[in-house]
């Protein structure tokens, strides 16, 4: 499908011009990305080299943490090398819808991701007798491949109408990345078509995601109350309290951008809101997983003693 751009770039303005300002959130966004890269690469160096992670929760985080890698990767660098110039960034056109893609990708893959280690959770509290037939190896490839086809369509099926739209010149995107409201907001041709799909593929990709997790989570909440020792319930809270933190920073934020009044919309909320997105919450799961999680922080342990007898 041609493009039918005027102008070979975009203009990223950024969070801000002040140079103060640039030099501090370089530094504190350079250090949010080394702990999202260093923190899942940790924890999927864990999940892959202990024997007693390898099971079906533990693979799906695999998973996950692989998402929230690629998700900040897509955003962070570009994000720095604003930071460092003293004038607006450019990208090029194919560099920004390829920024655009793998965002949607990522957000995709993500909350189904998150949908899928609720179903999870769900089958081994409230089916533990059938837990190891009901998620098999192959079952949980499949699961894990659903969710990486269901963010590959909903990033296919937003990025594709956008090649048709057309930009004049140097259009300004008024954001730190190619997201596709502010890149709509820079287009000179109707945008009907690309708004009403992202409305309604955000509303049905995110609705079903929501719907399989909360759908799962009241099934767990009904079980766990139904068992009488308090130990009994607090260890199988605990095998789901990481995964429930996580779900609740995603969609509280989610709820707020998408229900907030008109009065409150402004420019700098949407770029905190993705920057939630898109930094904060890849930075906070490997950190809930690490500190909540009491088998990760074993098996992290085990592993760090044999590498000092090493």
């Amino acid at each position: 499908m041609e493009n039918q751009t005027s102008g070979t770039e975009f203009v990223l303005l950024g969070l801000t011009r002040d140079p103060f300002l640039q030099s501090l959130l370089f530094t504190v966004v350079l250090i949010i990305y080394l702990i999202i890269v260093l923190g899942n690469m940790v924890i999927m160096m864990v999940i892959r080299i202990d024997c007693h992670l390898h099971s079906p929760m533990y693979f799906f985080l695999f998973h996950l943490a692989l998402v929230d890698i690629c998700y900040a990767t897509t955003v962070v660098p570009k994000m720095l090398m604003n930071f460092l110039v003293k004038g607006s960034i450019t990208i090029a056109v194919n560099a920004c819808m390829t920024q655009m893609f793998f965002i949607f990708l990522s957000a995709g893959c993500e909350v189904f991701m998150l949908s899928v280690m609720a179903y999870d959770r769900y089958v081994a509290i409230c089916n533990p007798l059938k837990y190891q037939e009901a998620m098999s190896k192959h079952f949980c490839y499949q699961l894990v491949g659903s969710s990486w086809a269901m963010g590959l369509l909903y990033s296919a099926l937003n990025t594709i109408p956008v090649l048709n739209i057309q930009f004049c010149g140097h259009a300004e995107i008024k954001h730190f990345s190619c997201e596709l409201p502010p890149l709509l907001s820079a287009a000179c041709s109707g945008t009907y078509l690309s708004k009403l799909i992202l409305l309604s593929s955000a509303v049905i990709f995110g609705s079903s995601s929501f719907l399989l997790t909360l759908i799962s989570y009241i099934y767990i909440i009904t079980t766990v109350l139904k068992i009488q020792s308090a130990a009994g319930r607090h260890k199988a809270f605990s095998t789901c309290s990481s995964h429930f933190i996580v779900v609740a920073l995603l969609y509280i934020t989610a709820l707020f951008q998408y229900t907030k009044p008109k009065s409150v919309s402004s420019i700098i909320l949407d770029q905190v809101l993705s920057t939630q997105y898109s930094i904060l919450t890849p930075m906070l799961n490997p950190i809930i997983y690490s500190l909540k999680n009491k088998d990760v922080k074993t098996a992290l342990g085990r592993i760090l003693k044999k590498l000092q007898f090493v």
